[in-house]
């Protein structure tokens, strides 16, 4: 059984509630933060007039840990356009830190750890017997397809949202998984 540390955000009362049955969708991310303990100070940024602020529901750690940061049962803020239905669960990876949106800058260059993606598999395989309508499987560079002015030359453009990447291993999570992966002209 895998084993889920529940550390629920400050503000977790105020999210919307939702039933199990409307969650359809699991959005895979990474923090592009250097570790667990500043996306934690991420999420508890409060930044919307409810109180609330981003935040996925999972966080999985470079070693593997899994972190429950808001109950599935919440509609938490992670990605635009789909979090009614959606469970969010972030890996722990800098990606483009902390030049986020520099031109220069836009290769992730770290690998995601086998204790990460292990522990990833398990919290789908949980998370398909928890909510029966959950079927698909996205990444959140698949739903948020906007592009914004690049910081180093506002002449350019630069993905919002790289996440999770090009190093995501998506073959080996979605085999076996009974998870579709859609996108956003899907």
């Amino acid at each position: 059984m895998l084993t889920i540390h529940d550390q629920p955000l400050p503000y977790v009362a105020k999210l919307p509630e939702r039933p199990a049955s409307h969650v359809t969708l699991v959005v895979i991310h990474c923090t592009e933060l250097p570790d667990l303990a500043t996306a934690r100070e991420y999420g508890e940024r409060v930044l919307y007039e409810t109180g609330t602020g981003n935040s996925g529901h999972y966080y999985i750690d470079r070693d593997g840990s899994v972190y429950r940061y808001v109950p599935g049962t919440r509609v938490a803020h992670h990605v635009r356009g789909y979090n009614p239905q959606s469970i969010g669960i972030e890996l722990v990876n800098r990606g483009r830190y902390p030049t986020w949106f520099d031109s220069r800058h836009q290769t992730m260059t770290e690998p995601y750890t086998a204790a990460q993606i292990t522990a990833l598999r398990a919290l789908l395989a949980q998370l398909r017997t928890e909510y029966p309508n959950l079927h698909e499987i996205a990444g959140h560079e698949d739903l948020d397809t906007a592009r914004v002015p690049a910081s180093n030359d506002p002449g350019r453009e630069v993905p919002r949202k790289l996440d999770p990447g090009p190093l995501f291993p998506w073959p080996e999570v979605l085999v076996g998984s009974g998870l579709r992966r859609i996108y956003a002209d899907h």
